[in-house]
């Protein structure tokens, strides 16, 4: 279809509806103070737009709803399972996949296996659960994103891209001590900013001097193919499925969570081509997760992620996707609102430390900003900064690269109207951000803070 109007509308109608629950601004006060300033630890009822996550929070289709109906629930050889495995295999051809309940379910199981003490794992950037599980082990996590992608108003077409150079004197110097080298497509914690097909390309050919496995992170590859299709030369003209599957030709396995760009609300999986390793991983996974044909999942489940992965790479949902997400940065933008430009596939970050400078990082920017948008207009995001990666495993404590705020955009799931309404609420929160003031730890757990820790205003 050639596009000769400028509005992008969804391709898809609503069939049916969920109510929300207004709620006053004294109302959220309450409610966030109760929740300890953590807004993971708000009740969902009394948030109004929720963009905390993308993950497990999308709308599924029709179809996906009629595929549940032919889940087999059958202990070990489900004809789900087996709809399963064909879905996946179409796009992501590795030899083994072993199914998990989520995606953080995949990297425990593969780090308990190829971690440990003295191991050092690099990403372009770990995500939370990828470096906890990591650090779990007692190796060591390790980001090697290039210099642009940590400039939120720098743009580059792939700000997600791994720095090749740092990746190859990392492995000249340490190789013996590097199981697996991982880019993570899209990059999330470096503001949801694609990888290009050269980038990993480079990075397969690296791994191959030095005989270092390399895994895709590739929960959002929907996204980042369709980035590549848009901006790297040569692809224009490719389908997303093929883009795809160019990309993950370069790896030797992948984690996946299903609650991204699958389209479900639940799942994930980890594949590989290496024998030896899957045996390992499918004892794992039977000893925590369940039998190799179900791994944790329903077959249910099952039949919803397969019918998922067909819908996910349609251009025309992801035409709609990308340019809803562009929607709102490109509002926020023109308001003056300091934002990781270019825009992100799944999320707006906005950046915190640059709204609100007399906020020292170590007061937490981030978190302020959130607890603002939360109380001003019900608008639930995360904090993508100093309290989610500002402690290390020794206890210190140092500032984040950056101090950002998530606002992640569930898929098939909020109208336009919806972001406008975020829109205005971001914009008369950044136009008193002096106003805010920092907030202090109270009370946190070792590891994963950002879940459960409580705060108080400084």
């Amino acid at each position: 279809m050639t596009q000769r109007f400028k509005t992008i509308i969804e391709p898809f109608r609503i069939h049916s509806v969920e109510p929300l629950r207004m709620t006053t601004e004294d109302e959220r006060g309450g409610k966030i103070r109760d929740a300890g300033y953590n807004l993971f630890a708000l009740r969902a009822e009394d948030v109004l737009i929720d963009l905390l996550t993308d993950s497990g929070t999308g709308a599924m289709s029709r179809d996906q709803w009629a595929a549940i109906q032919h889940g087999d629930e059958s202990y070990a050889g489900s004809p789900s399972w087996f709809r399963f495995l064909e879905a996946v295999q179409e796009l992501f051809p590795f030899r083994h996949v072993i199914p998990t309940h989520q995606g953080r379910a995949a990297e425990r199981i593969l780090f308990s296996v190829i971690a440990g003490p003295g191991k050092v794992i690099p990403n372009n950037t770990h995500f939370d659960t990828t470096r906890a599980n990591i650090e779990a082990t007692g190796a060591e996590a390790m980001d090697l994103l290039i210099p642009e992608g940590r400039e939120p108003r720098t743009m580059h077409p792939f700000k997600g891209n791994m720095d090749v150079g740092a990746l190859e004197q990392l492995l000249a110097e340490r190789a013996g001590d590097v199981p697996v080298v991982f880019v993570t497509v899209t990059n999330n914690s470096g503001g949801g900013q694609p990888v290009s097909i050269a980038n990993v390309r480079a990075v397969r050919a690296i791994c191959d001097r030095f005989h270092v496995p390399f895994f895709l992170d590739a929960c959002r590859f929907a996204e980042n193919a369709w980035f590549i299709r848009m901006r790297e030369p040569g692809y224009a003209d490719k389908s997303v499925a093929d883009i795809v599957r160019e990309m993950v030709s370069y790896a030797d396995g992948m984690t996946m969570s299903a609650k991204k760009d699958p389209l479900a609300n639940i799942g994930g999986w980890l594949a590989m081509n290496d024998d030896a390793l899957a045996e390992r991983c499918r004892n794992m996974l039977i000893l925590t997760e369940g039998f190799p044909t179900y791994g944790g999942l329903a077959g249910r489940d099952l039949e919803a992620i397969a019918q998922g992965l067909h819908e996910a790479v349609e251009h025309d949902y992801l035409r709609y996707r990308i340019r809803s997400t562009e929607y709102l940065a490109d509002a926020l933008d023109r308001a003056g609102v300091p934002i990781v430009k270019p825009a992100g596939g799944h999320a707006v970050y906005l950046d915190a430390r640059a709204l609100l400078p007399h906020v020292p990082p170590l007061q937490y920017p981030g978190q302020s900003l959130a607890i603002a948008l939360y109380e001003a207009g019900g608008i639930r995001g995360v904090e993508i900064g100093t309290v989610m990666f500002g402690r290390y495993p020794d206890g210190s404590e140092m500032p984040a690269p950056m101090d950002l705020v998530r606002l992640a955009i569930p898929r098939r799931t909020y109208t336009q109207s919806h972001i406008d309404y975020v829109i205005e609420v971001v914009t008369a929160v950044a136009a008193n951000a002096r106003e805010l003031r920092g907030y202090r730890i109270v009370d946190e757990p070792p590891q994963l803070r950002h879940f459960t820790a409580r705060f108080a205003p400084c």
